[in-house]
């Protein structure tokens, strides 16, 4: 955290000084005009968004429980409040609430989790790369950045699915191989990365046929399009050129914002912030007008997750103390 928080400073400083003057006046006067259709709407596609992934992960859980959406519902909203409140720590939140309300292992839903998230970067690479086809992204400042970036995220979808494929039909003779190397030196750790190979391997095998292959792929799709349209709804709340953003540019600023991630502090945020506004500086928006947009894009597709989170954990009687010795038990069982 300590390492994160020197980094944002040092964005937020090379950011100030690029800009040299900052309108205050302009920002709040930008902020006030803003449509409050278009972020209740954003705020609505955001819960969406939530709700095809506990679709998603109900068909995920076929081959082995059969479950309704509705009682994975509340993990999602919870475990996505976790993340926003505890940081990317809050990550192991979702899959552990969902282990132990089903009964399952955590280490099987670790691997759901795994599978979700190649989904969700495959989903998005699509819809990248159909953004890339247009024009006016050739022609950015930034675009041999914007293009490595994508590389990156094409790469790290394939290499997420090499190594499912590897565990998933080569799990025990890889956990056999790593406990016949670490056996002697340390037989209980050897002996616990076995076992957990074992039902992660396990937990991978959640595309059992062509038919939920499909599903998967339209859900995961379908679910970032509603990403994307919630974006384009909180920025087409300004006006011009905020207002006039194509969904090329759009799908920049989902990439920026996934690559800032990367850099959250707890309830805080910055990296998603810094992103975004960069880009948006990139694509020409002024400073103020991108502060503000960069700061109500990160409440409404990252924070306004929060007051439902909290009063389904309430309902689920999850108390946010209860989610923390949650995280460390689930970081426990990882190691």
């Amino acid at each position: 955290m300590l390492v994160v928080l020197a980094v944002l400073c040092v964005l937020v400083y090379l950011q100030v000084r690029a800009w040299k003057q900052f309108d205050w006046h302009t920002f709040w006067q930008q902020t006030e005009h803003v449509s409050p259709s278009g972020i209740a709407w954003g705020i609505v596609l955001t819960y969406v968004s939530y709700a095809l992934r506990a679709v998603r992960w109900r068909i995920f859980l076929k081959p082995v429980r059969q479950t309704t959406t509705a009682r994975l519902l509340a993990p999602q909203f919870i475990g996505f409040t976790a993340l926003a409140l505890l940081g990317r720590a809050g990550e192991v939140i979702r899959p552990y609430i969902i282990a132990k309300k089903e009964n399952l292992t955590f280490g099987s839903q670790m691997a759901v989790w795994t599978v979700e998230r190649i989904f969700d970067m495959g989903s998005f690479a699509l819809i990248l790369a159909v953004g890339f086809l247009s024009p006016e992204v050739t022609s950015l400042p930034h675009y041999t950045e914007f293009r490595r970036a994508a590389f990156l995220l094409v790469g790290l979808v394939l290499a997420l699915l090499i190594f499912a494929v590897l565990i998933r039909k080569a799990g025990g003779r890889v956990g056999e191989f790593l406990h016949m190397k670490l056996v002697d030196a340390a037989p209980g750790a050897a002996h616990r990365i076995r076992h957990s190979i074992l039902v992660f391997s396990e937990g991978l095998k959640t595309v059992q046929d062509l038919s939920s292959a499909i599903q998967l792929c339209a859900v995961s799709l379908l679910m970032w399009v509603v990403i994307a349209f919630a974006y384009i709804s909180v920025t087409h709340s300004y006006p011009e050129p905020l207002g006039t953003l194509s969904f090329s540019k759009i799908v920049l600023l989902m990439l920026s914002t996934m690559v800032g991630s990367m850099l959250q502090l707890p309830g805080v945020g910055g990296g998603s912030q810094l992103a975004s506004i960069a880009v948006l500086n990139a694509f020409g928006v002024r400073p103020e007008l991108a502060v503000s947009c960069g700061i109500l894009l990160w409440a409404v597709t990252f924070m306004a997750v929060i007051p439902a989170g909290l009063l389904l954990a309430r309902r689920e009687h999850v108390s946010m103390r209860a989610l923390q010795e949650a995280e460390e038990k689930a970081a426990a069982l990882a190691e």
